[in-house]
């Protein structure tokens, strides 16, 4: 089904209400902000996903969500190939144009191919959401089409704290004129979003977009006119905002919503230079190894577009891929800068570019194991700094 704003509700409630007594069901979503997903309402069927993103975190803390760990690049190919099965698709879309054909709206992702996949496609019709240029669906591969009058699903603005804001500086320094930016949506995205009004020409290819964008185009910083390719144009896969947000990209040929097939393609982000992206972790070793995913016992996150997207910032002319995490967490008890990870690797130590923290940037590319430790250890919390380094020892010693 249709994953964050793009969740058609209508069909989810009556899933939850109907489940039980289909017998047998599982159900896939890849992220859910509706709040519909508790881990009473999910008794009646299976909920997989590829993360506990957004609030499908309370499903982990029950043991009530199978993940599936993959890329979110991954999922649309694993659609296709019936490794995620998908006999019924479950789709939010907007009203249909003069020619009949219907926008996602609100996601596009792995929606194309789930929509190609399935045996049965309904489609939540939605006057409310908004018809949004790029990937689009035609009336006659609807089978049933449930018509509602409802708000989507909205996020609003994450509250923006000093260390947010910190983490932000640091992370902006390295966003120039004519740069393409990734990020994700959040108190950290927002708040390096709001650092760029003084830059000129920005781009956008992203998996997802917020509220934040709004600003910037409107502002005269955001106008793709530097890009090799789609200029003039900002590719996303997921609008992630509010009725700001949804009201601006209606019709809006600025904004193209793209599939993972495109958003996340390593041929087309090969053709962006000065690309910067703009990814969250839990924690980053000293070596420079990112779990994005588990604390402990606790799985928080997901694999998501990280990797994808580090990998092709790293690589691009003049552009960086950037992890950006506070130093410490759970009041400043605990270090996130940590001799070894509490869960798994998400992105490996040999793609890892630029770790921003509130303290500084850690740039790990092309250095050394022991000189990673050093840089890493300068933008830890200061309260950690010396049991790092004794941590750090072994490694700058034999060099590995």
């Amino acid at each position: 089904m249709g994953q964050a704003c793009g969740e058609p509700t209508t069909l989810v409630e009556a899933l939850i209400a109907q489940g039980r007594d289909i017998g047998g069901l599982s159900a896939f979503i890849a992220t859910s902000f509706s709040g519909l997903f508790t881990p009473q309402a999910t008794d009646g069927f299976a909920l997989s996903s590829m993360g506990a993103i957004g609030a499908l975190r309370a499903l982990t803390k029950e043991h009530r969500l199978g993940v599936i760990p993959c890329h979110v690049s991954q999922v649309g190919p694993m659609i296709e190939a019936g490794i995620i099965g998908c006999d019924v698709a479950f789709v939010q879309v907007s009203p249909a144009d003069a020619s009949g054909d219907h926008s996602f709206g609100l996601i596009s992702d792995h929606v194309r191919a789930a929509v190609a996949k399935a045996r049965v496609v309904v489609a939540e019709v939605n006057d409310q959401v908004p018809f949004t240029h790029g990937e689009s669906l035609p009336a006659a591969e609807i089978d049933y089409a449930v018509h509602v009058s409802r708000p989507p699903v909205e996020v609003p603005p994450g509250r923006i704290g000093a260390t947010d804001e910190a983490i932000a500086k640091h992370a902006a320094a390295y966003i120039e004129d004519g740069s393409v930016i990734q990020t994700g949506v959040g108190a950290v995205p927002d708040a390096i979003l709001r650092l760029l009004h003084d830059r000129r020409d920005l781009g956008v290819h992203s998996g997802m977009l917020g509220d934040g964008l709004v600003e910037l185009v409107e502002a005269g910083v955001v106008t793709n006119a530097r890009k090799r390719i789609d200029r003039g144009v900002s590719i996303n896969g997921a609008l992630i905002g509010t009725r700001r947000l949804y009201d601006f990209a209606h019709r809006n040929p600025q904004i193209r919503m793209c599939g993972t097939s495109y958003t996340h393609d390593a041929a087309v982000l090969a053709q962006l230079d000065r690309l910067v992206t703009v990814n969250s972790a839990m924690e980053v070793d000293l070596t420079g190894q990112v779990n994005a995913e588990q604390s402990g016992p606790a799985y928080l996150g997901g694999t998501g577009g990280q990797v994808d997207f580090v990998r092709a910032g790293a690589r691009s002319p003049g552009g960086h891929a950037i992890i950006a995490l506070p130093a410490t967490a759970k009041g400043g008890t605990i270090s996130r800068i940590t001799a070894d990870l509490s869960g798994p690797v998400t992105t490996a130590r040999s793609d890892v570019d630029v770790i921003v923290t509130e303290f500084g940037a850690a740039e790990l590319r092309g250095q050394t194991l022991a000189e990673r430790t050093r840089r890493l250890i300068a933008i830890a919390h200061p309260a950690f700094q010396e049991e790092l380094a004794r941590a750090a020892h072994t490694i700058q010693r034999r060099g590995f």
